[in-house]
């Protein structure tokens, strides 16, 4: 196992899902008393899970048809507009 590429993955997911939407509804959920913490974290972390395979697997399928790099211009590209539409709407 590539520990490096593990702490990187790890690091930048982790501060990604820091104050996110996810979060925030993962705490609203929580913070129902009526409702079991350990249900919440359980539910919540297999979302996450289950998320990051479908990312996985997109990513190596893609792989075999577009370059590393073009993919880093197709994400990039991606997340500027993206960040364009969230200040227009705002």
């Amino acid at each position: 196992m590539d520990y490096r590429v593990l702490a990187t993955v790890f690091g930048v997911v982790f501060i990604a899902e820091l104050g996110d939407k996810t979060q925030l509804a993962t705490m609203l959920f929580a913070a129902d008393r009526e409702v079991s913490k350990w249900t919440v974290f359980i539910g919540a972390s297999l979302a996450l899970v289950v998320a990051s395979a479908i990312g996985v697997l997109a990513g190596g399928i893609l792989s075999h048809y577009i370059s590393e790099k073009q993919l880093h211009y197709i994400a990039g590209t991606g997340f500027i507009l993206i960040g364009i539409w969230t200040l227009v709407r705002a």
